[in-house]
């Protein structure tokens, strides 16, 4: 794709102050795309120096989607409630509003999916044609989502959907797996407290990794379906201790590796959303539930993949987890910590 080609796009991101939307703007802006990026407090969002055009407004009002949508051929749908409120009761309006708005304007939408859609009887491998019958309400409302994904494909919307594991990295939410879990974001490295059960695989997806596959695809839209679907296989932890191990050897390796306390999961569920959507999720830490690449690979010809110790490191860097070296660049000195895998 030429850059003069390039200049002339436009992006709307919704939710580009999230993890996966300011890392897919990012990289946007840095292929030369314009990226406009709605958000309820635009002038606080825009303190933030990206660079984007911030528009005020709601993706809960279909006026200002619309408004902020126009010129854009290019719609990130990468916006959740916060703190997973009222999740069900939000998240499928917002979705059919950047859906009128993409159809008004003849853009393109992409989605970053997840593995909720799927069900018991499609582990322990799924592709993107395994049947979704999931146990969960958010994974059924992600079936929603992706339904009617599909119908506006087939009215002329093209639509591009890359499901991935659990999110970490630079902009990962405080309430991702990693920093629950792994590292408490502003404090170093104490006790690891893995959720995994032992022998269990679990799949994780580095948001920089997620926003370069996502950038690729775009750049290659008018040759793909008008409802394009993609899994990444990300960073796969085969035995449910890669990804703790990781963080310990990252961290300088005195880290000590525990358990999850899930015993206080039920217990604050009935007081906490996010204890409650935990508690929902605890089966993916329960079972080997692996997305295949294939499809991915055959399209790309290789999934964009940083080894994990530089994922990690540069994950607790961002986080405050580990000081950053002076003049420290985005790569991480690998030599200082251990074999990248």
């Amino acid at each position: 794709m030429s850059s003069e080609y390039q200049d002339k796009k436009l992006a709307l991101v919704l939710g580009a102050t999230g993890g996966v939307g300011s890392a897919v703007a990012r990289k946007l802006q840095s292929r030369g795309w314009k990226v406009r990026a709605l958000n309820r407090n635009a002038a606080k969002a825009s303190a933030s120096g990206q660079g984007f055009d911030w528009i005020q407004g709601d993706a809960m009002n279909l006026a200002d989607v619309r408004k902020a949508a126009e010129g854009a051929s290019l719609i990130v749908h990468a916006v959740n409630p916060p703190g997973y409120r009222d999740w069900e009761k939000l998240v499928l309006p917002m979705l059919d509003n950047t859906i009128a708005a993409a159809r008004a304007v003849g853009a393109r939408i992409v989605l970053p999916g997840t593995v909720y859609n799927f069900g018991p009887d499609a582990f322990p491998v799924v592709t993107e044609d395994s049947p979704q019958h999931p146990v969960t309400k958010k994974g059924k409302i992600r079936v929603e989502m992706e339904k009617r994904l599909k119908a506006a494909s087939e009215t002329g919307t093209g639509v591009i959907i890359v499901r991935a594991g659990d999110f970490f990295g630079p902009g990962a939410t405080s309430n991702s797996w990693f920093s629950a879990a792994f590292a408490t974001p502003g404090k170093p490295v104490g006790t690891i407290k893995n959720p995994a059960r032992p022998g269990i695989g679990h799949q994780w997806a580095y948001l920089p990794d997620v926003a370069e596959t996502m950038v690729q695809l775009v750049e290659r839209a008018e040759r793909l379906p008008a409802f394009a679907c993609y899994h990444m296989n990300g960073f796969w932890d085969g035995d449910g201790r890669q990804m703790a191990e990781a963080v310990r050897r990252v961290a300088g390796g005195a880290a000590k590796i525990g358990r999850f306390p899930w015993f206080i999961v039920p217990l604050l569920a009935p007081f906490m959303t996010v204890m409650h959507e935990l508690k929902e999720m605890r089966y993916l830490w329960k079972v080997t539930l692996r997305m295949r690449n294939d499809k991915l690979v055959a399209e790309l010809g290789t999934e964009p993949h940083t080894p994990i110790d530089e994922a990690v490191w540069a994950s607790l860097i961002a986080q405050g987890s580990l000081p950053e070296p002076h003049g420290a660049t985005t790569a991480a000195p690998l030599s200082h910590v251990g074999k990248a895998g």
